[in-house]
């Protein structure tokens, strides 16, 4: 997919839920591009309207191997600990000039002292400052209901209780400071199919 492709992204969800007002649906979501080609590595997340119960977001991973970020996107609830560790045979600089989240990695192997708390919503692009080549990035979203899409263009959303949400979608190669497209959702207690069609501006 080129990185000047300007396109219109259709995403096609599929909601589960059960009979009752306690059930809790899961979202299956399927990105696709205005050619009908699938995405990968699209960040696909749903913000409750109304008050949830979060629970403390487990740690999450970005490795440095091979002189790369892996994964290249990573998707985390704001309060989530990220660590950095260098497997690499050389040493990395990882750093972060980005408003959601800055910080620098002084020259280093093995594995950081402490993970870094990535407390605000955004994205946040990360660097290396001894090799221009790699990059990563990290949503950060304000809700436990996310998911990114695989190599198939296909993510899942598990455990949305019934409720109204804003569903977004973001992708690491819109324009750099564009908002992820955003739709209304409604979560009942009976399956619904729902075909939305969204517009990136892509780098």
């Amino acid at each position: 997919m080129s990185a000047k492709f300007l396109g219109f992204f259709a995403l096609t969800l599929l909601l589960c839920a059960g009979a009752n007002n306690s059930a809790r649906a899961n979202t299956i979501v399927t990105v696709t591009d205005n050619s009908g080609q699938t995405v990968e590595d699209a960040i696909v997340y749903a913000e409750p309207t109304f008050t949830i119960n979060n629970s403390k977001p487990a740690p999450a991973v970005i490795e440095q191997k091979n002189k790369k970020f892996i994964p290249l996107v990573t998707v985390v609830q704001t309060g989530t600990l990220i660590s950095f560790p260098n497997n690499d045979t050389v040493k990395h600089q990882a750093y972060s000039f980005s408003p959601a989240k800055t910080f620098e990695l002084k020259l280093y192997s093995g594995k950081p002292s402490e993970p870094l708390l990535f407390d605000k919503a955004g994205t946040v692009t990360v660097g290396c400052n001894i090799h221009d080549q790699m990059l990563a990035y990290i949503h950060v979203v304000n809700t436990p209901f996310f998911a990114k899409t695989d190599a198939h263009g296909n993510a899942t959303l598990s455990g949305l209780p019934q409720g109204k949400y804003i569903l977004k979608v973001w992708h690491y190669q819109q324009a750099t400071g564009s908002e992820p497209q955003a739709e209304e959702m409604k979560i009942g207690t009976e399956s619904t199919l729902i075909a939305l069609h969204l517009k990136f501006k892509l780098r």
